[in-house]
């Protein structure tokens, strides 16, 4: 635990300040705070005079700010079939924003987290002001401001949130007919899954791990934008993020029975003591069998690459262990502005 012995009024809280924005659990510290003694006049530091003094969230948030960008520029994955504008009575609209982020362009500097780490955690040892920097430059780079960034509260289920009715505690998924509301689901082997109905103006944002997959967290997804919207399956575009490919992501045999119930293709190798699983084609039936129209699903080469085998690329649970980064897909429905 931190502890602090004998701080003077005001610095010791303006230090665990610090250590809040800037570290995380993981750490722990044993320290001292101090009176300073003024250089010029030999008598205790001086406070900052009125309306000169600078917050620490300010400072902390400035320094951020200040810190190059690592390994290139912000880059970001787009699915064609989500569309930006769309046409009516011969005038162009906007439509819809979206992308899946990579691991470039951030401000970790720890190797498993570089660099465009987007998930805080206690467990982990980016601090929060990173993770918010690294939100705020991908906001900057796609179009939207980072306070509408709205990440699904993962637990490995189906549960759905509509946006604007009470919000669960945990859930893998949301929807919402919102202009302005960024939907975003995390990914680090889990798959990010998008939906965008251009028809009815609505989306959604998925997180589909292996539990979640086999739980239907896609058609989950879908069935909310039908029945509490109005969208008709049909018209629903669906783009499949980055995940961990069948090449790297094995579970135990019985686990791994489960998805030869979804396809056989799914297990290349079910007699193994543990068996390789694609959860990309195991979404894939299941939307289609829920009636998503294959030409509507977008599975692009470049997503397709396994997580776990591009480090320059994506974050990776499987290859990094438990300190691992994260990325995102995301999408909004842009306002007429």
């Amino acid at each position: 635990a931190r502890s602090v012995s004998s701080p003077p009024r005001g610095g010791g809280e303006r230090l665990s300040l610090y250590v809040r924005r800037l570290f995380t659990a993981v750490y722990t510290f044993d320290y001292r705070v101090r009176a300073l003694i003024c250089a010029s006049c030999a008598r205790p530091a001086h406070s900052h005079p009125p309306g000169e003094a600078v917050s620490v969230e300010e400072e902390v948030t400035a320094l951020a700010q200040a810190l190059p960008a690592l390994g290139g520029g912000v880059r970001v994955l787009t699915s064609s079939l989500i569309p930006r504008w769309f046409q009516r009575e011969r005038r162009s609209f906007k439509c819809f924003g979206h992308g899946f982020s990579t691991r470039t362009g951030g401000v970790s500097l720890i190797p498993t987290l570089s660099s465009l780490n987007l998930f805080s955690s206690s467990r982990r040892r980016d601090a929060e002001a990173v993770v918010q920097e690294n939100r705020r430059r991908l906001a900057v780079h796609a179009g939207f401001h980072p306070l509408s960034l709205r990440l699904v509260k993962v637990e490995h289920g189906s549960r759905v949130w509509v946006v604007g009715r009470a919000e669960p505690g945990s859930y893998d998924a949301m929807v919402t007919d919102r202009a302005g509301v960024v939907l975003a689901a995390p990914g680090a082997d889990c798959m990010p899954i998008l939906f965008a109905d251009p028809r009815s103006k609505v989306i959604g944002a998925a997180h589909a791990g292996w539990k979640g997959t086999l739980m239907g967290v896609a058609m989950a997804t879908v069935e909310a934008m039908v029945t509490e919207f109005g969208c008709r399956v049909s018209d629903i575009m669906v783009a499949m993020g980055p995940s961990v490919g069948a090449c790297c992501f094995t579970l135990d045999r019985q686990q791994a029975q489960d998805f030869l119930r979804i396809d056989r293709g799914c297990v290349p190798d079910p007699e193994s003591a543990r068996p390789h699983v694609d959860l990309r084609l195991a979404n894939r039936v299941l939307l289609q069998r829920g009636g998503v129209l294959s030409g509507h699903i977008h599975d692009h080469k470049e997503m397709q690459r396994c997580t776990s085998c591009h480090p320059e690329d994506f974050f990776s649970h499987v290859r990094d262990g438990l300190n691992f980064g994260t990325q995102v897909g995301f999408l909004w429905i842009r306002g007429t502005d």
